[in-house]
């Protein structure tokens, strides 16, 4: 404790906005005259001097009623003068006092003072609990305000005495100066030290605030101050480099854009796009997002466009050197030639090939824009089930990007390319929208000259594009977009057409690919055409590619081996060393003719087939079976024949009751392959008037044809690829329906050559052509109206 000193002519320093504390050590400033004088006054005499804190901080010379009554006797330490008339004095607070009597005002106060001490208090333990509390929130404001005071920690940790721990936290805590006054005029510890805890706990709450905001603050301004001197760096970087900056890239779109000599819309809509690009923050995703755009938007080839081949004998021998056969494409190709060179004027049209797998249609089309002089890209429609995958999202969306068309323009770098759609009838349709209702404006000459992309936004001419579609059905294309097209459809291929394809195509591909000079391999023609009869069922040549692969790799293996021959020779008899067991065994025709036992042709999506129909008559009660996994169609089919059999009994020599008494039996073998279709309905009437006259059919002769329930033999399709599988399987004499006969031309002339046509408008020819006559009868009077018939419809053919 310091001595306590009365004194009758201790000088007074009014405060303004400052309170010192007992047993406080504060320093302050100086500068008043009349408090310079108190305190040069207190240093001449024993260091002591009165503080009192004035009522009005803005008072410069503040009288005894405008100070309060109650201040602080402190002992100055040290007193040091600055520059000019301040001077920077350090004290320590002895005890709070109040003034008895003013001796002097003038030059500076005099009074006398006595001690004022605290109101008695109990060390109850809710006191020592709020010591402890206002120790713990002390020290959490110190480390908030980041002050080192430790030294004064340890004395208040040390301290149980209320008002001293009350008197430190006001000394150091930055109060408010009325709360401040209200500690010092408290004079009851605990009230004291319950006031302090109060206006500490807002002061932390109050400091935490502030430390928030300011971290908040300095966050955004280092953040903008690493921006700009990142962008400074990069400015320097770029002009190092010699590349642009911001301001050369914004010029150099809005030049790029004025040389495209866009629609005055369109031209207005990309340069608003760089204005908005241009005011944009550096790094901003808009911007991002409008670099994007507008880097698509330039990208296009807008007046891009290659010449065209005029030529049709040039293109002509692009075409027939690339593919075997397709004679309808090739032929509607140059026409569109011929057509472009006496009007260059006319959009080309929008054509789809429709064929099986493996047929070429892809491969063709690449021919095609070889043929005529353009860049191609290719467009994979196959699973396709949004319409945004064709019109592009909207710019607006993350990651959004433009439609397949505009991706393909981009791709194949011209204004004028030819566009494969590749698998136009494999695409769905789901909640996201329909695709093929999408490209009804792509491939519609009348609209597609300003078609608009989600993501471009503005008119984009496709009037000059060439669109080839493919599709291995028309089934499940919607109509208004088949009505776009125009329709060739591709056959599929003959044995010989397959076998001309191997030789001059796929072998030698095949053996560049792996290496193999003409000199090593050799497959010899029987082993070809062996390979396409006994190892391969498909319409096109996909599955006989990879044969032929199979036979190069075999042929690898066998010419790096030690003591190898100079030459691997591939035969008939060699054949399944390579390609292993033969998977499908030649069909043979029946060693003689049958009664019930007749040869029909049918068509399936790899090619024709040979489909004999059986019939038994038994006795019973008129029933009809039919089995071999038939569908609807081909039931009723034998339903019509058995209708027009009972009709006409009598002229087929049949017994008028045999619908009551016997039972018909009607099979197909391969019971496990579906088959449906009306185009067996004379096989099974031919096959059911065998078995009940007893009259054999001739195994050399093959049928096919829808039959009415009068017995009339309306046509079918499918006749190329029937008329392939009835000269595989020996036929010599093959009956189609009469309006079929202009389908003949279609018919590849090597299988015209080798089978015999019978044409027939009515069943009765087909009975006649395919039924031999009743043992019980001359053989050449029978034989005499069956051959008439024959040729009287051969010459019908030949005329």
């Amino acid at each position: 404790m310091h001595e306590i000193i009365v004194s009758s002519q201790m000088p007074v320093l009014a405060l303004r906005g400052l309170v010192v504390y007992p047993a406080q050590t504060v320093h302050f400033d100086v500068a008043r005259e009349k408090s310079v004088k108190a305190l040069e006054k207190a240093m001449e005499q024993d260091q002591i001097l009165m503080l009192l804190p004035q009522k009005d901080i803005l008072n410069d010379d503040p009288s005894v009623d405008q100070l309060y009554n109650l201040g602080t006797v402190v002992k100055v330490k040290q007193m040091l003068r600055s520059s000019g008339e301040t001077i920077r004095v350090l004290v320590t607070g002895m005890y709070r006092a109040q003034i008895t009597e003013v001796n002097q005002t003038d030059p500076y106060m005099v009074a006398r003072v006595e001690m004022v001490e605290d109101k008695p208090y109990t060390l109850t333990t809710k006191l020592r609990a709020m010591i402890r509390e206002a120790n713990m929130a002390f020290r959490a404001y110190m480390d908030l305000q980041q002050h080192n005071a430790q030294g004064l920690q340890l004395k208040m940790m040390a301290s149980t005495d209320p008002g001293f721990i009350a008197d430190c936290i006001a000394q150091y805590a930055a109060f408010d100066y009325p709360d401040k006054i209200k500690l010092l005029l408290q004079l009851n510890p605990g009230t004291r030290l319950d006031v302090a805890m109060k206006l500490l706990a807002r002061e932390i709450e109050m400091v935490s605030i502030e430390l928030e905001m300011q971290n908040k603050a300095k966050a955004s301004m280092d953040q903008n101050q690493r921006d700009y001197y990142l962008r400074e760096q990069m400015k320097a970087i770029r002009t190092e480099l010699g590349e642009e900056n911001e301001e050369d890239e914004i010029a150099s779109y809005k030049d790029r854009i004025r040389k495209l000599c866009l629609c005055e819309e369109s031209e207005k809509k990309l340069l608003k796009d760089v204005a908005r690009l241009e005011k944009q923050p550096f790094g901003s995703s808009e911007g991002a997002v409008l670099r994007n755009y507008l880097d698509t938007v330039l990208e296009l080839p807008w007046n891009v466009t290659t010449k065209e081949r005029v030529d049709i004998q040039a293109a002509q021998k692009i075409l027939e050197k690339d593919h075997y056969g397709m004679r309808k494409v090739k032929e509607r190709i140059l026409e569109s030639l011929a057509v472009h060179q006496l009007a260059p004027n006319m959009p080309p049209q929008v054509i789809c090939l429709v064929g099986p797998p493996g047929v070429g249609k892809t491969s063709i089309a690449y021919s095609i824009a070889r043929s005529l002089n353009r860049n191609m890209a290719r467009i994979s429609l196959g699973g396709v089930r949004d319409e945004a995958d064709i019109r592009g999202h909207r710019k607006t969306y993350v990651g959004s990007m433009p439609g397949r068309i505009i991706s393909a323009m981009i791709q194949a770098g011209s204004n004028n390319p030819l566009l494969l759609l590749d698998e136009v009838d494999k695409m769905g349709a789901d909640y996201r929208g329909d695709p093929s209702a999408a490209l009804l404006e792509v491939l519609d000459g009348e609209q597609n000259a300003t078609y608009r992309d989600h993501y471009l936004e503005i008119p984009y001419d496709l009037s000059n594009v060439m669109f080839i579609c493919t599709a291995n059905t028309l089934d499940t294309v919607p109509r208004p977009l088949l009505d776009r097209m125009e329709i060739i459809e591709l056959e599929s291929y003959t044995d010989e057409e397959k076998k001309m394809i191997a030789e001059h195509h796929l072998i030698p591909k095949q053996m560049k690919k792996h290496g193999l000079k003409k000199s090593q391999l050799k497959i010899s023609t029987d082993a070809l055409e062996d390979t396409i009869r006994c190892y391969t069922r498909e319409s096109g040549v996909r599955s006989l590619e990879r044969l032929i692969s199979k036979i190069c790799r075999k042929a690898d293996l066998i010419l790096v081996q030690e003591n190898a021959p100079k030459k691997v020779t591939v035969t008939s008899k060699n054949l399944e060393e390579f390609l292993g067991v033969r998977r499908y065994l030649p069909e043979h025709q029946e060693s003689e003719d049958a009664v019930g036992l007749v040869t029909g042709l049918a068509w399936t999506s790899v090619g024709g087939e040979i489909l004999q129909v059986e019939v038994n008559v038994m006795d019973g009660s008129g029933k009809l079976e039919l089995t071999g996994n038939l569908g609807d169609v081909m039931k009723e089919s034998a339903h019509a024949a058995m209708s027009y059999i009972r009709s006409h009994a009598k002229e087929l020599g049949v017994a008028s009751d045999f619908y009551k008494t016997k039972d018909i039996h009607i099979h197909f073998p391969e019971g496990a392959v579906p088959k449906d279709g009306p185009s067996a309905g004379v096989t099974m009437c031919t096959a059911i008037v065998s078995a009940l006259t007893g009259r054999t059919v001739r195994k050399d002769v093959a049928m096919t044809g829808e039959i009415s329930i009068r017995g009339r033999v309306l046509p079918i399709g499918g006749l190329k690829e029937k008329t392939m599988a009835a000269l595989r399987y020996g036929i010599h004499t093959v009956i189609i329906p009469e309006k079929n006969e202009r389908d003949l031309e279609e018919i590849d002339q090597l299988v015209r050559s080798k089978l015999h046509f019978v044409t027939a408008n009515m069943v009765d020819t087909v009975l006649k052509t395919a039924l031999n006559p009743v043992e019980t009868e001359m053989p050449v009077l029978q034989q005499m109206p069956i051959e008439s018939a024959a040729c009287e419809h051969k010459t019908q053919i030949q005329q």
